[in-house]
């Protein structure tokens, strides 16, 4: 569904995009005429994940074709099969110098982030990502990283708990977890310490009556992303945290089907992986606390995050939130929905990525604004040639106001 609602918005735009702009030119140098023509910037590396395998492949490569470039797709070694169709799909579609699809392991991503690139664009981990740039470093390739990190939410005193708790819920379970703007931990004030368990477990067994047996809930994608979700949960067991995981889902996990319920951590400490790590699937760490401000600085003082969530009614508290954090985008009293907007520019800060995309932001990231500056046949730029003289003195301080030398 985003995925063709991302094409339509391109489709309805993409003239007006394209066209050369006028911009206003300073009064020293009219009547010449500044514009702006968008290029293509020539061919794209696009290097998509496993986790949602169609829209983060398709839609940036959608957006640099818009522009009017050739892409090349190297899709995760994780979905050998996805990949595989992807590449049949898109042989049968478009001819291979315009679009194409590289399928193949480690050894032939590696290969792909070597190739001189006119642009890279990267989604993926924060720690592969920093390999990608510096491959693309070696050829000088601009790179539009989309990577991840620990997206906060935050619900105040002020929040409607039940509603906060559904929200929390979808965007915690949908793909059990595996999105790079899920939460990833929670803080939920003090006033909700005894409620909070009760609405979430009531908003995810109202959400997935039988999530032992449900289609509707994920696996994780290997074994070894199964067991490290166990790891970290068994950690922070040993570490004091209280573990709570649905009572009617006695089947899970389920090691054959790598399923794993969603599990809330309360009172989630420093000393726990589970807060130090991106946690990348369906355990969900709690901090409870009181004061607003120590929660601007925990966020503050740690990686950019990807994502922030805030959940209440106060304007104050809202606008202060918005002020004092820096995230890649923010949705408010909800989760995850700010990734649906064509018209918001969705990407990274810091360790969570750099550059964006989506709608019109993904068009001017994949082209080159080509600068112009168009001079008037009755311009007086003559009159600041040399030789200077008294003319020149008294244009350069008519130019620079007054106390110009």
């Amino acid at each position: 569904m985003p995925l063709r609602d991302a094409l339509r918005h391109t489709q309805r735009h993409l003239a007006r995009w394209m066209r050369t702009q006028t911009v206003p030119t300073s009064l020293t140098f009219q009547p010449g005429r500044c514009l702006v023509m968008p290029q293509p910037q020539g061919v794209v590396g696009v290097i998509s994940p496993w986790n949602y395998p169609l829209i983060l492949a398709i839609e940036p490569a959608m957006e640099a074709l818009a522009a009017g470039n050739r892409v090349m797709i190297k899709p995760s070694e994780l979905t050998p099969r996805f990949s595989a169709l992807l590449a049949q799909t898109v042989a049968q579609a478009f001819p291979s110098d315009v679009l194409s699809v590289a399928t193949g392991g480690v050894e032939v991503a590696q290969a792909f982030t070597a190739l001189p690139w006119d642009h890279l664009f990267f989604t993926g981990s924060t720690r592969v990502g920093r390999e990608v740039a510096k491959a693309a470093a070696a050829n000088l390739t601009p790179v539009t990283l989309e990577l991840g990190g620990k997206s906060p939410t935050i619900i105040s005193a002020s929040a409607d708990l039940e509603r906060a708790a559904a929200s929390l819920v979808m965007a915690k379970a949908l793909n059990a977890g595996q999105t790079c703007i899920a939460p990833d931990y929670v803080f939920v004030h003090e006033n909700h310490r005894n409620a909070f368990s009760s609405a979430f477990s009531r908003a995810l067994q109202g959400q997935y009556p039988t999530l032992g047996d449900t289609p509707d809930y994920s696996s994780l994608i290997t074994d070894h992303h199964f067991d490290r979700q166990l790891a970290m949960l068994e950690d922070a067991r040993t570490h004091g945290a209280t573990i709570i995981a649905p009572n009617w889902a006695p089947n899970l996990p389920d090691r054959s089907r790598r399923r794993l319920a969603p599990t809330l951590i309360l009172n989630a400490t420093d000393s726990m992986r589970v807060m130090q790590e991106e946690i990348f699937g369906p355990l969900l760490p709690v901090v409870f606390y009181e004061d607003t401000e120590a929660v601007i600085n925990y966020i503050g003082e740690h990686e950019r995050p990807l994502a922030l969530y805030w959940f209440g009614r106060s304007d104050q508290e809202e606008q202060r939130i918005l002020r004092e954090t820096i995230a890649g985008g923010v949705t408010i009293n909800d989760c995850i929905l700010h990734i649906a907007q064509n018209n918001l520019p969705f990407g990274g800060v810091g360790a969570s990525g750099y550059g964006s995309y989506h709608g019109e932001w993904g068009f001017k990231n994949f082209s080159k604004l080509k600068p112009i500056f168009r001079q008037s046949r009755w311009s007086g730029a003559h009159l600041m040639r040399a030789p200077y003289g008294k003319m020149f003195d008294w244009l350069s301080r008519a130019i620079g106001g007054p106390g110009a030398p």
